[in-house]
Formats: structure tokens, C-alpha cells, sequence
């Protein structure tokens, strides 16, 4: 079975940054990603990244303001985000796949593997 732990949210304000970890523990995953929910929402994708790291995807609300990227020796997923919004306040999610294929990657159902979500706030 494989745990994915979440850390670093917390309260920012509106400009600010928080980057967020994911630690993957038990057997191998391999594209991963971040998902959010906020209130009465519902859960939607972020971003996410091969196992190599040579594809991304990215909500285009995102891009220029959020990277992701992994530690394969650490089994670790990160989000750096930056210039952070109000509209960015949600619980936001690791998930992971168990097998090697990119696909369908903004797809909820497609992933086998959730963390319990990390919240992040931010003040305007």
C-alpha cells in the first residue's frame, strides 16, 4: 500500500508563498499531483508531473504562479507557489498513480493514491 503525507500549508497573505510536500512511502508510484478544495467546490486539478519530470500539466490559472516538481531519491513531491491569491484558499491534495502512464492526468478517478490535504489560506 502507499501513504502520501502532505505538509506545508498554513496562512499566507495575498502576494505571499508557501511550498507545499508530499512523502510518498510503501511501494512506487508514478505521476503524481496536486489537486484543491475549496468550500461547497468541487475538487479540482492543479498540477502534476511524470515520474521522469519531463511532462507537466498545469491549471492555466496557475501557470507563471505555481511550479511542481519531485525528489525521486526522497519519494517527495513539491509545490512551490507563488503570488498567491485569495482564490487560491482550498485543501490541497497529493494523489498518485500506480502505474507508468500519462494520461487523463486532471482526471479525479484517475489516480489510486490521496493524501489527507494540507489547508491553505490566503488573506486578502
Amino acid at each position: 500500500q502507499v501513504q502520501l503525507v502532505e505538509s506545508g500549508g498554513g496562512l499566507v497573505q495575498a502576494g505571499g508563498s508557501l511550498r507545499l510536500s508530499c512523502a510518498a512511502s510503501g511501494r512506487t508510484v508514478y505521476a503524481m499531483g496536486w489537486f484543491r478544495q475549496a468550500p461547497g467546490k468541487e475538487r479540482e486539478f492543479v498540477a502534476a508531473l511524470s515520474w521522469s519530470g519531463g511532462s507537466t500539466n498545469m491549471l492555466g490559472s496557475v501557470k507563471g504562479r505555481f511550479t511542481i516538481s519531485r525528489d525521486n531519491a526522497k519519494n517527495t513531491l513539491y509545490l512551490q507557489m507563488n503570488s498567491l491569491k485569495p482564490e487560491d484558499t482550498a485543501v490541497y491534495y497529493c494523489a498518485a498513480k500506480r502505474v507508468p502512464m500519462w494520461d487523463h492526468t486532471v482526471v479525479v478517478g484517475q489516480y489510486d493514491y490521496w493524501g489527507q490535504g494540507t489547508q491553505v489560506t490566503v488573506s486578502s
